[in-house]
C-alpha cells in the first residue's frame, strides 16, 4: 500500500533531533511561555522574513487573531467585508465570520486553482477592508496586481499560509526580489498542524507580521487579553503555542528546503510524466511547495477507487466547497461553477519527502494506465 501520507516515515529521519528537542523541554520544566517559543518565533520571523512571529494554538486561531486584532486597531469594524477566495478550506471563511465580518467570495482561476485577480475589483466596496489570500495546496497564490490592488484601495492583505510554508515569490521589480509566503502582505496566519510542510506533534500556529503593533495586540489576545501579568487590556482567548510543539517546530525548521526540494522533485515528475487525457494535471508557473498535488479528473471518484484497488491511497481537499456547507445556508443560492467544478472534479495523489522513486513510479504508471 502506498499511502497518501505516511508522517511516522516522514518524521523518522528527525527522531533524534527531535526527540532531544523534547527531553530539553522536559529538562528544563517550563512548558509555556518560554525559550523553546521564543527561540522558535525568531527562528521562523528570520525564515519567514517579517520582523515578528507570535506562536498560537492552532491556524484557525492565528487568522481569527489577525482580524480581532484589527478591529482592536480600529482598522475594521463589524459588518465590513473581507475578499476570500470561493475555493478554500472552510477555516479562512471561519476567522471571519467568527469576528462578524462578511466574507465576499471570488471565483478561483481553474488553471492556477488560486483566487483570480481579474475578479478582484469587481468585489469591492465601501466596505471592503482587506482580501485573504489563501495558498491552497502549497502553491503561491499572490500576485502583483493583487498587491497593487490593496495599494489603490486602501485594503488590509492577509495571508492564510497554513499549506504553503517555505514558498516564494519573484517580483518583477524591486530588483527581482524574492519573498516567502508569509510575508507578502500586512499579516500571515500559518497552521502547523501535523500534516503540513511544517507539522507539529498536534496543534499549532502562528501568525507572522511587521506591524509592531498589530504583533503586541495578538500576543496579548491569545494571552487571555493580558499584556502583563493579572491586567487585561482586551477580551481575549487562551491561545498559546506550548513548548514541547514550539521546540519540534524549531527542530524540523532546519529541515524544511530541503524536505519542500523532495517534494517538488516529485511534483515534477508528475508534471513531466502524466500524460492520461482526462487527468488534469496541475500547471507549473508559480512556485509550490506542493504541500498538496490536486490534480483535476471529470471520473474523479472512479479514479480514486481505481488506485485504490490497486493500492494507492489518495484524499479529495475538499469534497464540499464552502458555500454550500450547512454552517452557511444563507449561501445556498449562490453559483461559484470554477469552484464546484474544482470540489467535484479534485483528486490529491501522494506527494511527500518519505516517497520512494519506486512509489513515485508506480503512482505514475497507474495514472497513465487509468
Amino acid at each position: 500500500m502506498i499511502k497518501y501520507l505516511d508522517l511516522k516515515r516522514v518524521n523518522t529521519p528527525y527522531e533524534e533531533e527531535m526527540r532531544k528537542a523534547m527531553a530539553d523541554v522536559f529538562q528544563s520544566g517550563w512548558y509555556l511561555k518560554g525559550e523553546a517559543t521564543r527561540r522558535f518565533e525568531e527562528h521562523y520571523a528570520d525564515y519567514i522574513g517579517t520582523r515578528y512571529c507570535i506562536g498560537c494554538g492552532n491556524g484557525l486561531d492565528a487568522l481569527t487573531l489577525i482580524f480581532r486584532a484589527y478591529k482592536e486597531m480600529g482598522v475594521m469594524q463589524e459588518g465590513d467585508e473581507v475578499i476570500v477566495p470561493a475555493n478554500t478550506y472552510i477555516a479562512s471563511i471561519l476567522a471571519i465570520t467568527e469576528n462578524n465580518l462578511k466574507p465576499v467570495l471570488v471565483e478561483p482561476d481553474i488553471h492556477t486553482l488560486q483566487i483570480d485577480d481579474n475578479l478582484i475589483e469587481q468585489a469591492i466596496t465601501s466596505r471592503t477592508k482587506a482580501i485573504m489570500i489563501v495558498h491552497l495546496y502549497g502553491r503561491c497564490a499572490y500576485t502583483e496586481r493583487i498587491g497593487d490592488i490593496c495599494r489603490q484601495h486602501n485594503l488590509k492583505l492577509i495571508e492564510d499560509n497554513a499549506q504553503a510554508h517555505g514558498c516564494n515569490f519573484q517580483f518583477s521589480t524591486l530588483n527581482s526580489q524574492l519573498k516567502k509566503t508569509g510575508a507578502l502582505g500586512d499579516a500571515a496566519g500559518h497552521s502547523f498542524y501535523p500534516t503540513k510542510n511544517l507539522g507539529a506533534f498536534g496543534d499549532a500556529g502562528a501568525v507572522t507580521t511587521d506591524d509592531e503593533e498589530l504583533a503586541d495586540i495578538i500576543r496579548a489576545l491569545g494571552n487571555y487579553g493580558s499584556a502583563r501579568h493579572y491586567v487585561f487590556d482586551y477580551v481575549g482567548r487562551n491561545s498559546r503555542i506550548d513548548e514541547l510543539q514550539a521546540a519540534i517546530l524549531d527542530a524540523k525548521l532546519k529541515c524544511l528546503d530541503e524536505t519542500n526540494a523532495k517534494r517538488k522533485e516529485i511534483a515534477s515528475l508528475y508534471i513531466n510524466k502524466v500524460y492520461h487525457p482526462l487527468i488534469v494535471i496541475p500547471q507549473s508557473d508559480r512556485d509550490s511547495v506542493w504541500h498538496i498535488f490536486p490534480v483535476l479528473c471529470e471520473r474523479r471518484d472512479e479514479l480514486q477507487s481505481y488506485l485504490k484497488a490497486h493500492g494507492v491511497e489518495t484524499e479529495i481537499h475538499y469534497p464540499v466547497p464552502p458555500h454550500h456547507q450547512k454552517c452557511y445556508a444563507e449561501w445556498k443560492g449562490l453559483s461559484f461553477p470554477v469552484t464546484e467544478r474544482i470540489h467535484r472534479e479534485e483528486l490529491s495523489i501522494p506527494c511527500h519527502p518519505a516517497m520512494t522513486q519506486e512509489e513515485v513510479a508506480t503512482v505514475i504508471r497507474l495514472l497513465n494506465a487509468f
